[in-house]
């Protein structure tokens, strides 16, 4: 009995490859991501198929362990790439940052490039700015009261104009 549910479990997993590949880059935005997060889920899926109960959405499981190793996988990229600090007294945390705006010259850009930004329609200034400032495009846009898509356009075409009137500082 036991290898019937098992055979249908396999079945079931197969007919949502697809699915769950688009779910994968919905996630990743990368394709070859995408694959290896399908892969691990499968895998996954396959080691705990005893755990699977069967009065539960077998999709909505598969989903949610992707999301999961996605999670986690997120979360330890994010770990390896933090920098502690080991050293005595600091040390590493008191060395002056390179930004480039401790010289004039660096400092002239930002005024170049903050007066080019002001010179924008506020069509284009606002979305562009909030977007520098960290807000995400949904965010944007529901602030604004506008499409997603149009935010993301008004943002695009900004960064076009940017590029335009700095040229010269590449």
């Amino acid at each position: 009995m036991a290898t019937l549910a098992t055979a249908t479990l396999q079945k079931q997993l197969i007919d949502l490859q697809d699915n769950m590949l688009n779910f994968a880059f919905i996630l990743t935005s990368n394709r070859e991501e995408a694959r290896d997060l399908l892969q691990d889920t499968t895998l996954k899926v396959l080691d705990n198929q005893d755990k699977f109960a069967e009065d539960t959405n077998f999709k909505g499981w598969v989903f949610t362990i992707m999301r999961n190793i996605f999670i986690n996988n997120y979360r330890r990229i994010v770990r390896n790439q933090t920098i502690v600090d080991q050293t005595e007294d600091l040390y590493h945390l008191n060395l002056p940052q390179e930004s480039g705006f401790s010289t004039p010259e660096g400092a002239f850009n930002v005024k170049e490039i903050t007066k080019a930004i002001n010179s924008f329609a506020d069509e284009y200034r606002i979305p562009f700015s909030m977007h520098i400032a960290g807000y995400k495009y949904n965010e944007i846009a529901d602030k604004m009261n506008l499409p997603l898509g149009t935010i993301k356009s008004r943002i695009y075409f900004a960064r076009q104009k940017l590029q335009s009137i700095l040229k010269d500082y590449r």
